[in-house]
């Protein structure tokens, strides 16, 4: 009964999305906050998780309920809006894919001592077996989850060495000392921004978990997928702690390395290299598999030749990365754009959750959508603000 329940596409999607949020940027965030705001942080991974939960209900309930795809329901509001959507997805998800195989190349390099680049191309070929793999779908679950589940497991030892001030970051994280609302606005964006909101809605979708009946069974798959992306979170911002705690400050260069050395000295350093190949790597498989199923809905052949698309992905960021290095300045200006993802695609979601042509005779909770524009609120300004900047 436990492994029927574990191997469910409900848990399969809530990992693919947790493991598609963790990437190589959300190791660093959280250093570099944890850096910034010491226990204070704890409050801002609170209300952040508040909002996440509250974006994913969203689109994960709506799209469910509706059995269409995001860029199907972006369409049927307004004629045109899902093809403007596929395409910031698709662009966001190849320049991310840029960062992702940089991230899973840096892991390797600190596990082995190998060249950054070739670590990059012995994860894609990883990822790319994935894909062609006979019974993909299964393989991609069970590749999300051991990972997630091997990345949660050695940070918990890093934190155990770390000796964080638990009290503390308790206390704090209710009442902290200081309030930094861009670090809670860019959390949010980090965990459902772009295309990862959707990874595990179209998951559940190609698992034909659809309609009303399935409407309890997608939500509690939709808040694990948040809990399980901010418990790696946690840990990681208790690691980091108990490192600044003891008035260390953590190397700008590299601060989420500098975390897992700091407190399990060249053991944690291996252990750094695990967990940044780990959440590179399903970061790549989650990229991929989100953005070809928003391309699925604009010609058959996408969907006859999905393994062959999702491949071509996965080699194309390749390409970028190996031939370029990371492409910083095309990384921050799609990130910009990445940004404005959630926002407009939360927008057009929530107008649809009172469309009865799409929804039938569900009715979305009012909370919901209050949620909904709030996290729409806060990610259209943090996309602003990256643009200013």
């Amino acid at each position: 009964m436990n492994q029927k329940k574990f191997s469910s596409p409900l848990i399969a999607a809530a990992f693919l999305m947790a493991t598609s949020a963790i990437g190589p940027g959300f190791l660093t965030q959280t250093a570099v906050f944890t850096n910034k705001l010491v226990a204070s942080f704890g409050f801002v991974i609170l209300i952040s998780v508040l909002l996440d939960i509250g974006a994913q209900l969203n689109i994960w309930r709506v799209i469910c309920v509706s059995g269409k795809r995001a860029q199907d329901l972006a369409n049927e509001v307004v004629p045109g809006a899902g093809h403007v959507l596929t395409l910031l997805v698709v662009i966001g998800g190849l320049a991310f894919n840029c960062g992702n195989l940089a991230g899973a190349g840096l892991g390797l390099n600190v596990l082995t001592g190998i060249d950054t680049k070739i670590g990059a191309i012995i994860s894609a070929a990883i990822a790319i077996i994935i894909f062609i793999t006979k019974d993909s779908l299964k393989w991609m679950d069970l590749f999300a989850k051991g990972l997630g589940i091997v990345m949660i497991l050695l940070t918990i030892y890093v934190v155990v060495e770390a000796k964080p001030p638990y009290a503390q970051a308790l206390q704090y994280s209710f009442v902290p000392e200081k309030i930094d609302f861009l670090a809670i606005i860019t959390l949010v964006g980090g965990t459902v921004g772009g295309y990862i909101s959707f990874a595990g809605a179209h998951r559940l979708m190609d698992a034909g978990m659809t309609g009303t009946n399935h409407i309890e069974s997608v939500s509690k798959s939709a808040v694990s997928a948040i809990v399980l992306a901010s418990v790696m979170r946690v840990l990681l911002f208790l690691a980091a702690l108990g490192v600044v705690a003891k008035g260390i400050s953590l190397n700008q260069t590299n601060p989420a390395a500098d975390v897992f050395q700091q407190a399990a000295g060249n053991v944690g350093y291996k252990i750094f290299g695990i967990v940044m190949w780990s959440a590179a790597i399903t970061s790549v498989v989650g990229a991929a598999y989100t953005s070809v199923s928003f391309l699925k809905s604009m010609h058959p052949l996408f969907r006859e030749k999905e393994s062959t698309v999702l491949s071509s992905f996965v080699i194309i960021s390749l390409a970028v990365f190996v031939a370029i290095g990371q492409p910083v300045k095309v990384l921050v200006a799609v990130g910009a754009l990445n940004g404005f993802i959630l926002p407009v695609a939360l927008t057009l979601i929530i107008i649809a959750s009172t469309n009865k042509k799409i929804i039938g005779e569900y009715k979305h909770p009012a909370w919901l959508r209050l949620f909904g524009w709030m996290v729409i609120g806060a990610t259209l300004l943090l996309s602003v603000k990256t643009i200013l900047w």
